[in-house]
Parts: structure tokens; sequence; C-alpha cells
């Protein structure tokens, strides 16, 4: 990751709102959009499937933690081993079955032009194109993430055209999925190349299907830095997902609350990394212990349980069947005003005290104690609560802050 802590550089100009037809996940107006028109907020994890293939199970269980994306590292071939098109095939019917998202990325070109072993975002164009047969006719359920964090400090003026290039081949080969591209300097941006050349790359891609992710680490180690750089992209109509952040590293301190806050606030998707495998010093980086879906880090139990984490804020995709969490395919009972979902069955609560556990996270006892939503005034039909108040929502666009979280005015544009 990027060493140097260096202010980010004046917004681009404001990019001109488009609308895409709809062929499976689709951006329109600087959001993510179903086939039919739901909104997608990621709310998910990284799987480093390259490193650990036979780790396949891990899709399941950070399924079953409520994540509605997973994120899977593959390898081009040209620093790890390719990994082949019916290898795809297999994790996309995996994800499909765990009904979660799946992000796939190609994880060879991180770094490139400092670090000597990493590959073009030309060569992950060649890899996509040679994967085309598992691709297509899965654009409901994939995001193509062109090449991980593909410049490092050194020749990042290059990624601008060399990101344009890459979405030009895989369009003119015929994959209509939503693209996602990494920003350069490790992913982190902190010389606001991405952020001052997004909307003439989004520009770029013939079928305006670009979503942009920013990887925060100890660039972003204050919340200031965190909302100026996501508020850039909301506010100039372009789509931007955290692709990875963590609790710490050793570039610097990222402030995790301001991340998850911020991302939540704004209707942005989120990819903790990473579920487990971490090396070379950053093992803090673990969701769960050596791959046990029950042995939650610290971290873990941060992103999944604490204040605007997966479990409470994680709705499934609208493809299969929306609701809360991600899950592996349970009847949905109905999400309490808290946010969390409603028990299947009252027995998951052996000890009464109104909060149950069904399908490896948290649920509410319907007409318990926990059943009130400390003092809110019900839930939108998009999972959020009602705000109790109208004045929670300054601007005027029906979504309000209560409670450190964000509320749905009743009634408004925001109220679906």
């Amino acid at each position: 990751m990027a060493g140097a802590l260096l202010s980010l550089l004046a917004p681009a100009a404001t990019a001109q709102a488009a609308t895409t037809a709809g062929t499976g996940l689709h951006v329109s107006d600087g959001r993510l959009y179903e086939a039919d028109g739901s909104e997608f907020v990621m709310r998910g994890v990284n799987h480093a499937h390259a490193w650990y293939p036979d780790r396949t199970d891990a899709i399941a269980d950070i399924a079953a933690r409520g994540a509605n994306t997973v994120r899977v590292v593959l390898g081009s071939g040209d620093r790890w081993t390719k990994t082949s098109a019916s290898e795809v095939s297999s994790l996309i019917a995996r994800c499909k079955a765990a009904e979660v998202i799946c992000v796939l990325e190609v994880h060879d070109t991180t770094g490139y032009g400092e670090d000597s072993a990493a590959t073009s975002l030309d060569r992950a164009a060649d890899y996509w194109i040679g994967v085309k047969s598992a691709l297509v006719g899965q654009e409901d359920y994939v995001v193509v993430n062109i090449g991980n964090e593909p410049f490092g400090n050194t020749g990042y003026e290059q990624w601008t055209s060399a990101t344009k290039n890459a979405i030009g081949r895989l369009r003119a080969a015929g994959l209509r999925h939503a693209l996602m591209v990494d920003a350069p300097n490790w992913g982190q941006d902190w010389s606001g190349t991405m952020r001052n050349n997004a909307a003439s790359v989004f520009a770029a891609d013939p079928d305006r299907n670009t979503v942009f992710s920013i990887h925060m680490y100890g660039v972003y180690d204050t919340a200031a830095e965190v909302r100026d750089y996501l508020n850039h992209f909301v506010d100039n109509r372009l789509p931007i997902v955290v692709g990875e952040f963590g609790d710490a590293h050793s570039d610097g301190n990222p402030d995790e609350d301001a991340i998850m806050a911020t991302a939540q606030s704004l209707r942005l998707g989120y990819l903790g990394w990473s579920w487990s495998g971490n090396g070379g010093g950053v093992e803090y980086l673990d969701l769960v212990s050596g791959f046990d879906p029950n042995a939650l880090t610290a971290w873990g139990e941060r992103l999944f349980h604490g204040s605007d984490g997966i479990t409470a804020t994680s709705r499934r995709a609208a493809v299969y069947g929306g609701g809360p969490g991600g899950g592996e395919g349970g009847g949905d009972t109905g999400t309490a005003p808290n946010g969390y979902p409603y028990c299947a069955s009252a027995s998951s609560d052996p000890d009464g005290d109104g909060w149950g556990w069904e399908n490896n996270r948290s649920c509410v006892v319907r007409g318990s104690a926990p059943d009130t939503g400390g003092g809110n005034t019900g839930t939108a039909p998009n999972g959020y609560p009602y705000c109790a108040s109208a004045s929670s929502d300054p601007d005027g666009d029906g979504w309000g802050w209560e409670n450190n979280r964000s509320c749905a005015v009743r009634g408004s544009a925001a109220d679906f």
C-alpha cells in the first residue's frame, strides 16, 4: 500500500448522468442497480481464492454471516496460477448457491510499474476475454473487477489510458457486465489520479457501466479524508465502492468506523479485506482464524457485528429475492425496526431476552423487548428505519441520519 499520506487533489468536473438499459447489474445516475431496477449496495468480504483454491466453502461461510457480496481473488497466470474458465464457472455457481453477488478480480496486476512481478491491465483484459465463456449469461450475478490495484507508486500516470483501453477491449469482446476498476497507488489513489479522471473513464465505457473502487488503508486515517473522497464521487454522480479496507495496516491506521459509517450514510458498498489466510505481517486482517467461520477475530467482530456492520446493513440482492443479509436461501420473515431480521422461530432465543441466533447471525423475536426499534417509527420497504423527524434530512433527498445510521423519511423519494 502507499506509504505516503498526501492530500487529495481538487475535484474533477461533474460527470454527466448516464443511464443504461440494464443488462443485469448496471449503473444509473451514479448508483448500481439490478436488472429489475432495485438498487444494490454491496456489503461483503474479500476471499483469496487464488492462494487457497481448496477453500471454496468460504463463499458459503461468508454468505452465512450475512454478506451479500464476495470479492474473489483470481490469477491470470502471469504471477499466480491461472484460474481456468471451468474454475470461474464453478466459483460463480457457488456464489449463486450462496445467494451472493460475485465480484471477480485479477490480482496479478497489483502494484504494476513498481512491483516487477506485476502484470498490466492489458494482460488482465487478455485473461477476461479468454474466460468469456464462463461469464456470458451471468450479468445478473457477476461484476468483473478488471485488475486489482493496477499501479503502484511508479507509472501511475498511465492509469487513465490503461483503464480506458482495458474497458474498451472487454466491451469490444462482447462482455456486457458491470465492470469495476481499482485506483492506482496500490489502490489508495493518494495522487488523486482516479478521482480526477473518473468522469472521463466512465464516459469512455460505451455501456456507461463502470464502477470505481477505492481501497482504504493508511491513507484514510481520518474521517475527513474518507468523507472527502467518497463525497466527491457521490456529488459528481459517479459510482464508487470501498473495494478493500481493514481496521489496521502497516502503512497507517485506517479509520474503519468512518469508512463504514460514511458508506452507510451515502448508500455506498464496502468489502472488507479479507476472510482468512493473510500472511507477510498482515495476519491481523483475517476476519476469521484458520478459515473457521465460527472463529471471528476482533476485526471480524467489528465488520460483521459492529456499528454500520454487515449484519445490520446488508440486503440480499433482488435477484435472490431481496431481504436482510446474504444467507443461504432461508426464507425471510421480515425485518425488525432496529434493522435485524425477525427470528423464524422463538426457540432460537433460549434465554428469553428477545435476541435469537439463526443462520449464523442475530435475529429479533417478533413482539419481544428488542422489537421496538429504540424509538424508531417502523421500517421502510428498502429495509432502512423511518426517520423519527423529517428534520433529520436537511438536504431534502429523503435520507436522514438518526441514532448513528441512515433513515428514510416516510413518503419521500427514499421510501421505496
